[in-house]
């Protein structure tokens, strides 16, 4: 599974794609949920977009997404608050 919700929080798996044309959600790869990101994979402003994407799309403060592994790893585990937007966004995906 590539999200686990536990204590009102949502362990969302990310396989990262960077340098892509768009932010964008390509469905699942694996265990993990696939991003592209617009941003190249240097000094971490990938990740940082990657943050900034997650918050928008799924409506939690920016400040409040982190980095549980993964930093530096195409395969990232994030945490952040579980939202109406995301729960909508699985039930979409699983359509």
């Amino acid at each position: 599974m590539f999200y686990e919700i536990r204590d009102g929080f949502v362990r969302l798996r990310v396989k990262a794609q960077p340098q892509s044309s768009k932010n964008s959600f390509c469905g699942l790869y694996g265990d993990a949920l696939k991003i592209k990101i617009k941003a190249p994979a240097v000094e971490g402003s990938a990740n940082k977009e990657l943050i900034k994407f997650i918050s928008k799309s799924f409506k939690v403060p920016k400040s409040q997404v982190e980095f549980i592994s993964g930093e530096t790893s195409k395969i990232k585990l994030l945490k952040f608050p579980q939202s109406e937007r995301f729960l909508e966004f699985v039930e979409n995906l699983k359509e």
